[in-house]
């Protein structure tokens, strides 16, 4: 479980430049959730998935992971437990190093076991199974450089780097958003067997309201730094495009949203 009490982040304090990021915020992420997050541009999203990190330690308030204080922890403190998929293919991954060795530096996320030692030829054989389920041809190329892929491919691999190492929570930020839209599907379909088959509990922001409404069993919508819906049991699933647009239109500059 994952409690956030009274989360409040403001940047650049008492300059011209100065807006409150997140304001009071709480949230309670259970094991095993699958939570999509909306909402407009600048209404804290990405920012809430920073603080969860570590990327951005907070004001006030606090954070806690299985009962642990990680509110002052900074990412690499967190990497053995938040795992996270970037909007931009090129992110999540080290562009100079090859599919093996990029898989075999997540396999160790948060340790402090090298990169030789990591690349034996039994974790070779894990990886070219693992990426044989892909359909995508990679496990035939484990020494190409991760800078040789398309974005789709390299998305994917993200993904599996992600959830290679136990976790507990997978952070994914408007992950399929720089793709096309049959390589996007094909990113959701991988990302919600992994949560699947992994039991993973995860937290993906999206502007695409269908997205939104076909992943995970439960929705968040944000305005202004703060939660103002948290949908869940039957009314989430009672939730239809046009009654989250009505949402929008009552809260929110609904003309920021998309709908595909």
């Amino acid at each position: 479980m994952i409690v956030m009490n009274d989360i409040n982040l403001t940047f650049a304090p008492q300059t011209v430049r100065e807006k409150k990021a997140l304001v009071d915020l709480g949230l309670q992420i259970n094991e095993g959730d699958f939570i999509t997050v909306i909402g407009s541009n600048g209404a804290g999203k990405s920012t809430l998935l920073n603080t969860i990190s570590g990327e951005y330690i907070p004001d006030s308030g606090s954070i806690f992971i299985d009962d642990q204080d990680v509110t002052l922890l900074p990412a690499q403190s967190r990497a053995a437990v938040v795992a996270r998929v970037f909007q931009d293919p090129l992110a999540g991954s080290c562009g100079e190093l090859t599919i093996a060795e990029n898989l075999a530096l997540a396999a160790y996320r948060g340790s402090s076991r090298g990169l030789r030692r990591a690349l034996n030829v039994q974790d070779k054989l894990t990886y070219r199974a693992m990426l044989q389920g892909l359909n995508l041809g990679l496990e035939e190329r484990l020494d190409t450089s991760m800078s040789a892929l398309s974005g789709g491919q390299r998305q994917a691999i993200s993904l599996l780097m992600a959830t290679l190492s136990p976790l507990k929570i997978l952070l994914l930020d408007e992950h399929t958003s720089a793709l096309d839209p049959k390589t996007a599907a094909f990113i959701m379909d991988l990302t919600q067997q992994l949560i699947t088959e992994k039991k993973l509990t995860a937290l993906m922001v999206t502007h695409s309201l269908q997205q939104a409404l076909n992943f995970g069993n439960r929705t968040i919508m944000m305005h202004a730094g703060g939660i103002i819906y948290d949908i869940k049991g039957e009314a989430r699933k009672e939730l239809t495009l046009e009654k989250i647009m009505q949402l929008f239109s009552d809260n929110i500059d609904s003309d920021r949203m998309v709908l595909c």
